[in-house]
């Protein structure tokens, strides 16, 4: 530990068995284990999710993101033949997308899939990202209308890690309960873990609000540069409803649920836009300046997300509270247990 340096990506790295990777949220929900760290002091507390509300500083505002995931996964074929699995990242200007592609394209190569529904390269990015325009029966359409027909052939992103099919049930368990601006290709995880009744509570002991921003696949993006500097952070699309922007505004206690909530917040805190594309990259030698507590899950080695906890602690901080998390049988990533910085 003594050589750790919180600008190198391989500082972050630790060592999580296989079996600690939740495939598939447990139940009953608040029965997840829930880990809340102290900062005054540097005391850990393993306890249960239901447990939560024991912890929250009691004179909070609650963020939440009230994004929606979309079935922005297909499956179709290239119009000369080939099988191609397309992602949905996001919308783009004119009605192009962004999105990921699973097998060789060229330029103005045509993508063929259920219900008449076709895809055109328009362009091949740098990152591995594509261009394209989507066609119904012929016609040019917009973001509504594919959403529309991703309803009805789409499939759940589950992300990278989950080494399975998306199932029936993930529609409801890869979606918070508040879930309302569609446009995500992720799920705000830390909210995953809030029931109807844990929520209700929740609403009824702290004044909550919104923000919107949809989780695009960049989020699961490695750093492919030693030093965290260098690295160019994902751009997302983010909205912040005039209530929210008062508090945020004002002085009061904020418990962000979320990295999603927190990076947006403190886009917000710096460049005083409510509403645009947030690639704020957060890590111990860039921390927050608004956000006071964080409810997260445990993160991938090495990414972004984990340095976005870093900042709220230390890169020292961390890894031993992941450690002891590791030692004490947490459920890691998307569908894992959480974590409760106050």
């Amino acid at each position: 530990m003594n050589n750790l340096d919180p600008l190198k990506v391989s500082s972050y790295h630790y060592e999580l068995p296989e079996e600690l990777i939740a495939t598939s949220p447990s139940f009953p929900k608040g029965e997840q284990k829930l880990l809340v760290y102290e900062r005054k002091n540097k005391k850990i507390t393993h306890t249960k999710f239901k447990h939560i509300f024991d912890f929250i500083p009691k004179n909070s505002a609650v963020i939440l993101n009230d994004t929606k995931v979309i079935k922005a996964r297909i499956f179709g074929k290239k119009e000369t033949g080939g099988k191609v699995e397309l992602l949905l990242n996001s919308p783009l200007e004119k009605n192009n997308f962004l999105v990921y592609i699973k097998g060789r394209v060229k330029e103005n190569s045509t993508l063929l899939f259920q219900k008449q529904l076709k895809a055109v390269v328009q362009k091949l990015n740098n990152d591995g990202t594509r261009i394209v325009k989507f066609y119904h029966k012929n016609e040019e359409i917009d973001f509504q209308k594919l959403n529309d027909l991703l309803e009805q052939i789409g499939h759940i992103p589950l992300p990278p890690y989950i080494k399975r099919e998306d199932q029936e049930e993930d529609q409801t368990n890869y979606q918070t309960v508040f879930a309302k601006n569609i446009g995500a290709v992720a799920a705000p995880t830390a909210s995953l873990h809030f029931d109807e009744n844990s929520f209700k509570k929740l609403s009824s002991l702290y004044k909550t609000s919104y923000i919107t921003l949809h989780v695009g696949a960049g989020t699961f993006k490695s750093i492919e540069v030693e030093n965290i500097k260098d690295h160019v952070m994902h751009s997302e699309w983010y909205n912040i409803p005039d209530e929210t922007k008062k508090i945020i505004d004002s002085t009061q206690h904020i418990l962000a649920v979320g990295t999603t909530v927190t990076r947006t917040i403190e886009f917000y805190h710096r460049e005083k836009k409510v509403t645009g594309y947030s690639n704020l990259f957060l890590h111990p030698k860039n921390p927050p300046k608004r956000v006071n507590s964080l409810l997260t899950n445990f993160h991938l080695p090495s990414s972004t997300l984990i340095m976005l906890v870093a900042s709220f602690t230390s890169l020292e901080e961390v890894l031993k509270i992941y450690n002891e998390a590791i030692q004490k049988r947490y459920k890691f990533y998307s569908y894992g247990d959480s974590m409760l910085i106050v």
